[in-house]
């Protein structure tokens, strides 16, 4: 007789159905990777870079896949949800599960503030012109409206809108393509690796900071681990194939932009793709426009969900003010939280630029990275019943300390910013440590 402690793949309980099929799990993290980071940031990974966009772009895919490893031995030896915090729960205690927990939710109200930015750019000013502020501010405050209506119609059209946005990545790729044939492009560009500031190995790794951003998204997956059919064989299928396809398109959608369109025009544009439209002609700007700004919001929007209810989840379990678990009577949608971390995003926003944001962001992720690829090795002596994925060792120690090389790369005003981030964290994690410890 089968134990009630155990599922049909042999695999730990759990109170939630077991539906998602590799298949399905490949177009979510498909889906969360490609996201709208590419829409606004080939511009400013242009400006560390040079002309090979591209390079960087996959050099921070194999960076990405380091530390994918490391989730995938994680994800199928502890198929439930909870992620990376859970994971450092395990390894370290739970001082380091509340602070990576609090890095994570500070990545998602970080990446908000960007694609806030990012909205207001020159997608935006196809249509009509507004002030970057005036458009944070509103674009910021319908998100909420939205986030507040309820979770079912937040995310309804979720599906269709990553449908459009990926649409839109090919259809760029096609017309870089175009005009490279019809002679008006130049392939030249796609070897110049390096500017006047930096040299080609310093820009490939400046270049790979900023590339890293279109990458996050993989990370949050874990959290279906546990509603996942067989997610030790499943999930790291998924997972790998998901990254490859994400890196292809990328890689293509860099090489697309930078031999259609000169790399000034690029670093000059926070619609840097709308200049490969425009240059290829063919296709109204307008209707590339409109799939740009969809691939903005809606990435904004998902990650706005899952910040509030982060912030809701922190506060029911008493890691966070109490009156962050308040909810709208008739709609049951955290309001107090998603208000929270609305302002706090509307704030970084009003006061960071859309490279600084991508870069704090990339900063906070890369602790959680660390974190999580020192946890795999840490818990290596943790055995469990069933089999999962291992990561070689090896693995793991590069995945961790490219983390560290990466965020030897990052600005001095970036460090400031994220410093007193990783500050607060450190010092709510001791708060909740101790209150934990009271009997």
């Amino acid at each position: 007789m089968k134990s009630r402690a155990q599922d049909d793949a042999g695999l730990p309980g759990t109170p939630l159905k077991r539906t998602l099929t590799t298949t399905v799990l490949y177009f979510f993290i498909l889906g969360d990777v490609l996201g709208a980071g590419v829409y606004v940031l080939v511009g400013q990974v242009a400006a560390e870079s040079g002309g090979a966009v591209w390079a960087p772009l996959i050099v921070a895919l194999g960076l990405a896949v380091l530390t994918a490893s490391s989730y995938a031995e994680l994800v199928t030896k502890y198929p439930r949800a909870g992620g990376a915090s859970h994971y450092t729960t395990l390894a370290y205690g739970p001082f380091a599960g509340f602070f990576t927990g609090f890095c994570m939710l500070a990545a998602g109200v970080v990446s908000v503030a960007a694609l806030a930015r990012g909205f207001g750019g020159d997608y935006l000013g196809v249509f009509f012109s507004l002030p970057v502020a005036v458009v944070a501010v509103l674009f910021l405050g319908a998100l909420a409206l939205l986030n507040a209506r309820g979770i079912r119609e937040s995310t309804r059209a979720n599906v269709a809108a990553t449908v459009i946005e990926v649409g839109g990545l090919v259809l760029v790729i096609g017309l870089g393509a175009w005009v490279a044939l019809r002679g008006d492009g130049d392939v030249g560009r796609l070897t110049q690796l390096g500017t006047d500031q930096n040299s080609p190995a310093a820009a490939m790794l400046s270049g790979s900071v900023l590339a890293f951003y279109s990458f996050v998204g993989f990370e949050t997956s874990v959290n279906v681990a546990e509603e996942t059919r067989d997610p030790r064989r499943s999930y790291p299928r998924a997972l790998f194939c998901a990254l490859a396809t994400a890196g292809v398109v990328y890689a293509l959608v860099g090489a697309a932009a930078s031999s259609a369109v000169s790399t000034t025009s690029l670093v000059q544009s926070s619609g840097p793709l709308l200049t490969v439209v425009e240059v290829a002609g063919g296709v109204p700007t307008r209707v590339f426009s409109v799939i740009a700004l969809i691939a903005v919001a809606n990435g904004a929007l998902l990650t706005g969900i899952m910040s509030s209810r982060l912030v809701y989840g922190m506060a029911r379990d008493k890691l966070l003010p109490h009156f962050l678990t308040k909810v709208l009577p008739g709609r049951r949608t955290p309001w107090a939280a998603i208000a929270t971390t609305t302002v706090l995003s509307l704030l970084l926003a009003l006061t960071g630029d859309l490279a600084s944001l991508a870069s704090t962001l990339v900063l906070l992720l890369l602790v959680v990275f660390f974190l999580v690829n020192t946890a795999v090795l840490r818990l290596r002596k943790d055995t469990v019943a069933h089999d999962h994925f291992t990561t070689p060792t090896t693995i793991a120690l590069l995945g961790a300390a490219s983390c560290v090389l990466l965020a030897t790369q990052m600005d001095g005003h970036v460090w400031v910013r994220g410093l007193i981030v990783l500050a607060v964290g450190a010092l709510l994690a001791w708060a909740a440590a101790r209150a934990r410890r009271r009997p």
